[in-house]
């Protein structure tokens, strides 16, 4: 079996790379029987691979879907929770910076009452 690359795997389509999910899936099936009936060694170290092999052919599909629903939903005004960005707790409950340069109806009519005065000097 040849290893398999991940940059090989990004050029397939998605139905090329179930399929390509589906013989690996099969392959590994058939290693562990093999496993269990005695086989020699090399069969054993073959099962890592195919292992490798699934895991980098899921990671491939996984990132094919994630970037056609960020193009799906780039435009619109809300992203699904799973899109958006992680972060922390309390950074995504921070105030937004519209929400923090709010002002109080008090402090705003304090505002306008008081503007900075400008003088012009003869010299």
């Amino acid at each position: 079996m040849q290893r398999v690359r991940a940059h090989e795997l990004r050029k397939m389509e998605e139905p090329a790379l179930v399929d390509a999910l589906t013989n690996q899936r099969k392959e590994l099936a058939a290693l562990r029987v093999s496993k269990v009936s005695n086989a020699p060694q090399v069969k054993l170290a073959k099962i890592k691979q195919v292992r490798k092999a699934i895991a980098k052919v899921l990671t491939v599909i996984s990132e094919k879907r994630i970037a056609a629903a960020r193009s799906e939903f780039g435009k619109k005004k809300y992203l699904p929770k799973d899109l958006r960005q992680r972060k922390t707790r309390a950074f995504r409950r921070r105030l937004t910076r519209h929400e923090s340069n709010l002002k109080t109806a008090k402090v705003q009519k304090k505002l306008d009452n008081q503007k900075l005065r400008k003088f012009a000097v003869a010299m």
